[in-house]
Order: structure tokens, then sequence, then C-alpha cells
């Protein structure tokens, strides 16, 4: 009975190092979300069209499958903290670059397409890295804690970024949130620098095996249980997630007509307070509704990672995996055919929980069952089903939106992605065995 027992959801914030990084990444990723929705709002303002918002992600893949392995060979082979330090550099240059070319009022929809490409090309080298070196802040005895606290932190992020977006779009333009989030880094890049960590681990250099970057995905084909896990993942990142691209969407369209009166209390009661009423006007009112909907997605899957770092390694990851694959395409279905933006909030929330459920906990049964000398390659072949997938799926929801409409695009991938997770029940029993 013991095992069960949930222990302590923040006992990896003990570690020095990963209290830095934890609050760095926090305001990092909250400059991030700030971007994203800010980028997607400009795209769709610029095109009108759900086609445009798609095209953006499928030239986002082009980047993903070279970079990703080469990452990960990377991050197993060279100290991980200097190669974050110079990844996430390279991202706070291209915030400024976007935030730039908005300002001057010269940007058009290919320097948003071009500037997004750039990103994942530079999110491809970094992430491997950070989900490789999280085991060198805390040891092996709380790296499921830490996994799970990152994925707390990430969309706790998601609440308190696109919440600001949605109003800093709305008042000051997609300029200003993409210059925030290029000051946002100088927080991670700040904690990077202040870390104590051990000589051996900062002098990690590998060789012989480490150069082959195919070894990650070696690694995986070899274990039918890591291959489930992959195979999960990559699935619901092309069937579930790009619902998340096509938020734009519902905020002017099927959801709008519901969600007027929400976002005109919110932005009268800012107006109203004594700093917002000389500075806000709230031209872009649905950019306010898009941020609450991406804030919603953010506090379910926040409330999913602290049950997730509570009760995840109390013996029930398998099993919280199992009921994430399954509520996060319910959840979805119900969201499509909702009319009502209060119920739509709700079953985003629950999507945001599942959400969690399933990746985090995936992130965490992979990275305990693999070998530090293959980590970052194996997380490599991880990063690039997720995002590749997701990528894609976004391209074929933008496309089919087009010809369908928001909600029915939603409803049908959900519907497939439901089907395939109600396989793998059956397909991979052992999973839900895992500890």
């Amino acid at each position: 009975m013991s095992t069960h027992r949930p222990r302590h959801p923040f006992r990896a914030l003990r570690h020095w190092n990963y209290r830095l990084y934890f609050i760095g990444q926090l305001i990092s990723l909250s400059g991030t979300w700030m971007q994203t929705i800010a980028q997607n709002w400009l795209v769709y303002r610029l095109t009108g069209s759900p086609a445009g918002l798609g095209i953006m992600n499928g030239l986002s893949i082009l980047p993903l499958f070279p970079l990703a392995l080469f990452g990960g060979s990377l991050a197993d082979r060279f100290p991980r903290r200097w190669l974050i330090v110079i990844t996430q550099s390279l991202m706070m240059f291209q915030a400024f670059l976007l935030a730039w070319l908005t300002w001057s009022g010269h940007v058009q929809v290919w320097h948003v397409w071009v500037m997004a490409m750039l990103l994942a090309a530079f999110q491809m080298l970094d992430v491997p890295a950070r989900q490789a070196f999280v085991v060198e802040m805390v040891g092996e005895e709380d790296l499921g804690n830490a996994i799970a606290l990152n994925s707390s932190l990430f969309n706790f992020a998601r609440i308190i970024g696109p919440s600001l977006a949605g109003l800093v779009v709305a008042t000051l333009g997609e300029a200003m949130a993409f210059f925030l989030n290029g000051v946002s880094f100088l927080a991670v890049i700040a904690g990077l620098l202040a870390m104590r960590l051990p000589g051996s681990t900062a002098r990690r250099v590998r060789a012989g095996s480490a150069s082959d970057p195919l070894a990650g995905l070696a690694r995986i084909r070899a274990d039918a249980t890591l291959w489930g896990l992959v195979s999960i993942v990559g699935v619901s990142a092309f069937l579930s997630m790009p619902y998340t691209t096509l938020l734009p969407v519902f905020a002017r369209t099927s959801l709008w007509g519901s969600a007027a009166p929400v976002v005109a209390r919110l932005c009268g009661l800012v107006a109203g307070s004594r700093w917002g009423g000389a500075l806000l006007s709230c031209g872009q009112p649905e950019a306010v509704a898009y941020g609450l909907m991406m804030g919603a997605v953010g506090i379910g899957a926040v409330a999913g990672a602290l049950l997730a770092a509570a009760y995840g390694d109390a013996g029930r990851r398998g099993w919280m995996l199992t009921w994430g694959n399954l509520g996060f395409p319910l959840a979805l279905l119900g969201f499509s055919l909702s009319r009502s933006f209060p119920l739509a909030l709700a079953f985003l929330i629950l999507s945001g929980m599942a959400f969690v459920w399933q990746n985090a906990l995936a992130n965490t049964l992979i990275q305990v069952n693999v070998e530090d000398a293959v980590r970052g390659r194996v997380m490599g072949v991880y990063t690039l089903a997720f995002q590749m997938m997701m990528r894609l799926g976004g391209l074929q929801a933008g496309l089919m939106a087009s010809a369908l409409g928001a909600p029915a695009t939603v409803a049908l991938g959900a519907a497939a992605s439901l089907g395939y997770m109600l396989w793998a029940h059956r397909r991979y029993p052992q999973i839900r065995s895992l500890a």
C-alpha cells in the first residue's frame, strides 16, 4: 500500500541547479507562449485563412528530421548546459528580429513563415539537450518528479503567456509580444550560467558510438515498450494536437458569439482599472478570446502535471498515461461540438490535463528506461516524433479546416486518435503496468 502514497510534488526543487532552471524556464516559456499566440494571430490576420496557419506548420517541418537527430547526438557528446545557452541565445535573436520586422511595418506573411521555420530549427537543437540535461540537475532519484515539474512549469507558462498575449496583442500589437519574448530568454540564460555542476558533468565529451545519430532510433526499435510509447505520442500529435493551430479560427468564428460578452466584460474591467484606462483599448477583442482558450488549456495542464508529480512515482504512471491517452481525444470531441464559450473552456481544461498525463508520463517512462550514454539521442527521436507529427498535423488540419471548418476538422482528428488509442491499449498492455 505504501508504494501508492503520493510523494511531495515539489521535491526536485531541493536541488539548487534545478531551482535556477525552473525559475528561468518559467519566465522564458511564458515569453515563448506569448510569441506563439502572437505569431499565430499575426498569420491569421495577414491571410484571413486557416490554410495560412497550416502552411506555417508545414514549413516548420523542413528542419526537423536532420536537426533533431543531430541535436540528440550533440547532447550525448558535448556539455549540455553550454548547448542550451547557445540555442537559447539563437532563439532570443529570432524573437528580436521578428519584433523589428513587425514594428517597422514591413512584415509580410512569408517573413513569419521563415521565422517560424528558423525557430523550429533552433528548437530541434535545444530540446534534446534540455530534456537530457534534467538528470544532471536532479539525479536519477528525482528524475521523474523533475520531468513532471517541467511539464507543470511549461503549462503554467501556458496560462501566463497566452493570457498576457491576448491583452498585449489586442492593445499594443504583436510586435510587443515578440519583443517581450526576446527579453524573457535572458532569465534562463542567466540561470544556466549561475549553475554549479560537477566537473565531470561539465566536461562531458563522449566519443565513438556517441557520434552515431541513429543510435537513439535503434534503441527504441529494439524495445517494444519504448516503441509503443513513441507511437502513442506521435499519433496523438498528428491527430489531436492540431486543435491548437485552429484555436484562432474558433475564436473568430464558431465560438465568438458566446465569447463576445465574456471578452467585453474582461476588457471593461481592464480598461476601467487605474492603469488600464489610459493604456489599453482592446482593439482586437477576438485575440483576448484566443488567449483565454489557451489559458484554459494551461490551467488543466498544470493541474495534471502536479497530480503526475505527486502520484507518478507511486506506481501509477502506466495507468495515468492510459487515462491521458483516452481522455485527451474525448475532451477534444466535447470541445469541437461546443458552441458555448464557458463549456468550451471547460473541455479545454480537461484536454490540458489529459495531454500532460499522456506526454509528460511518456517522457518520464522513456527516460527511466534508457541509459544516459544514449539518452540525448533517444530524446532526439522522441522530440522528432512529437514535433514533426504535430506540425504535419497542423498542416493537414489547416487545409482540412479551409474545406470542412475548424469544428469538423478537430472532431474527425479526435475520433481517429481515440480509435488508435483503443487499439494501442490492447496492442501494448505492458504500458499499463509501468511504474
